[in-house]
């Protein structure tokens, strides 16, 4: 591979995607708040759901493109889909960067969102991600669960709110704070909502600690070499 002449590529922040309207908003708030950080455009794509597809984004733009997964673990749409969908576009000028989480930044935003819904140090806090059948992700998790435990001053395991185990809604009991490894909301927040514990953080949004990684990671890319084809 050979280095890349161009200086500040554009950021392509890829997302799972939703129909729920407030997830795109948050991932373009994201976008925007990176983006006036680092001087460059930032474009936003999706893996499933709903559109642009990352293909379509990587299409439209001319020249090398850094692609942020926009992910808190390591699982199959990171490390197979969106390359898969990368590549059938037939670019070979496209840098991916690891995904948002596991990371230190985004444990102390998970841990500003739980002091926001009520925690105080001594209340039980219980760790509730989406689930997943790819060990990658799920070994992710629970690094991330850890590193908020340490945090919290307690063992943290992680629950799931859905597909892996143990399942978050067996598990919480009242008096928990739960703590959702989640970027935004959706039907998955929701559902914790639902269950009966003394609060419920929000999800990590656009939190500034967010967008510290986000540029740290573009920053890496950029400093590591675009490679281009």
């Amino acid at each position: 591979m050979r280095r890349s002449r161009a200086v500040n590529p554009p950021l392509l922040l890829v997302a799972h995607g939703t129909r729920d309207p407030a997830g795109p908003r948050v991932v373009e708030q994201l976008a925007g708040a990176a983006g006036a950080r680092l001087g460059v455009p930032v474009r936003v794509g999706y893996v499933d759901v709903i559109g642009p597809t990352a293909a379509e984004v990587v299409e439209s733009v001319p020249g090398p493109v850094v692609a942020l997964p926009a992910f808190l673990a390591a699982g199959y749409h990171v490390r197979t889909d969106l390359p898969e969908q990368v590549a059938s576009t037939g670019r070979g000028d496209v840098t991916f960067t690891e995904p948002l989480g596991p990371d230190p930044r985004i444990t102390e935003a998970l841990l500003d969102r739980l002091c926001e819904a009520g925690w105080r140090r001594g209340d039980r806090v219980l760790f509730a991600a989406a689930g997943s059948s790819d060990r990658s992700a799920l070994a992710d998790v629970a690094a991330a669960a850890r590193q908020l435990g340490r945090r919290c001053g307690q063992w943290l395991s992680p629950s799931y709110i859905t597909t892996a185990s143990p399942a978050t809604e067996d598990v919480c009991a009242p008096g928990d704070f739960l703590a959702p490894y989640l970027l935004a909301p959706g039907l998955f927040h929701r559902r914790l909502g639902e269950l009966p514990a003394a609060g419920v953080a929000e999800p990590l949004g656009a939190h500034p600690a967010v967008v510290d990684v986000v540029v740290q990671r573009y920053r890496c890319a950029v400093r590591d070499g675009v490679s281009a084809a």
